[in-house]
């Protein structure tokens, strides 16, 4: 979403949960606004920041993970759920400066990260990070391997630099560590990692590591972690090897039960795999995965097995090549849309 507010220029999508909704939120320049949708224009409420308090991690609910709780001023208790332990780290980190500057009379800005790392004038933040995002010329994505864990779609500080360097973005490497750094505390590179994690939180600023040994992601990329594999599963580590075409959460139905659940899911191409997970658990694998060599994707207007109170959004199913049905729900047509249009493509021509 666009954030066309005096605000940081920040927006996530993460669980806000009252009655345990999935919702879109916003971080402005006061307070963190949700919306029913991504698409919405305006907020279905404000939450003010100005005086609250940040709990992190919330114990109030013994089965959910990754919680955390922001109470307001007027003791009022919001509660958050994050996908994952990066995603609740990158939240609380921002959340917590906020207030901090809230409480001080000021308003809370990433833009400020210019001027307190003292970055160059002419540094266009989103269009060099758009280039570090081209499959082509950019950052080169890769699965990394330290303390017995698997890092999916990462790279080394030292790339990030090297990759500044060699496209004459910065004259030297002390600059290239200048300009990485802004990148990670607007956001748009994340830690990964216990180094990369612990650099990040030691001083005021986020430090961004010249080292091979210090990972890191894009924000909007396909990012997992994992424990160690054993060669068994040589098969299922194939599956992960395309390049991630889309991710987000849907809603899917349940072969067995036939309820419903929200799934985050990523679209892999080449092999051409979907493979969706818990949004609360970090650092497990896949729930299951979908392979779409072959398979066939439409919008349905209705599921005949199931309450009028089940499904309320806009449905579509994928047939596998093995004949096996699966029902999901996006929150908006263009959604759906997007999702249709993405896994026809993969299943044409990925293998």
């Amino acid at each position: 979403m666009e954030d066309n507010m005096h605000s940081s220029e920040f927006s996530a999508q993460c669980k806000l949960y009252n009655s345990w909704k999935v919702v879109w939120v916003v971080l402005s320049d006061d307070g963190v606004e949700f919306y029913n949708k991504k698409s919405d224009s305006s907020p279905k409420g404000m939450i003010p920041l100005k005086g609250a308090k940040l709990t992190s991690p919330c114990q109030d609910f013994a089965k959910r993970t990754f919680v955390f709780k922001i109470t307001t001023f007027k003791n009022q208790d919001h509660f958050f759920q994050a996908s994952h332990l990066e995603e609740r780290e990158f939240w609380n980190k921002d959340i917590k400066r906020a207030i901090v500057c809230l409480d001080s009379g000021m308003k809370f800005s990433r833009k400020s990260t210019r001027k307190s790392i003292q970055l160059p004038s002419n540094i266009n933040m989103s269009e060099l990070y758009n280039l570090m995002r081209d499959p082509q010329v950019g950052v080169k994505e890769l699965k990394l391997e330290r303390d017995n864990r698997t890092f999916n779609q990462c790279f080394t500080g030292s790339a990030v630099v090297d990759w500044l360097v060699s496209h004459e973005r910065v004259r030297n490497r002390q600059d290239g560590v200048i300009v990485a750094t802004g990148l990670l505390n607007e956001g748009l590179l994340q830690p990964a990692g216990d180094m990369s994690k612990r650099a990040a939180e030691v001083h005021a600023e986020s430090v961004l590591l010249d080292q091979l040994d210090a990972f890191y992601y894009f924000a909007d990329s396909g990012f997992f972690c994992e424990g160690y594999s054993s060669d068994e599963d040589t098969i299922t580590k194939e599956e992960f090897r395309g390049a991630v075409v889309k991710q987000g959460c849907l809603v899917k139905q349940g072969h067995r039960r036939k309820n419903w659940k929200v799934r985050k899911f990523i679209l892999r191409d080449d092999p051409a795999y979907m493979h969706y997970y818990d949004p609360t658990k970090d650092g497990d694998g896949p729930l299951g995965a979908i392979h779409l060599r072959g398979s066939v994707v439409t919008a349905v207007d209705h599921v005949p097995d199931a309450k009028k109170t089940d499904t309320e959004g806009f449905l579509f199913e994928i047939i596998t090549s093995d004949e096996i049905h699966y029902l999901l729900e996006a929150t908006t047509a263009s959604e759906r849309k997007e999702w249709i249009q993405a896994i026809h493509t993969v299943s044409k021509t990925g293998k």
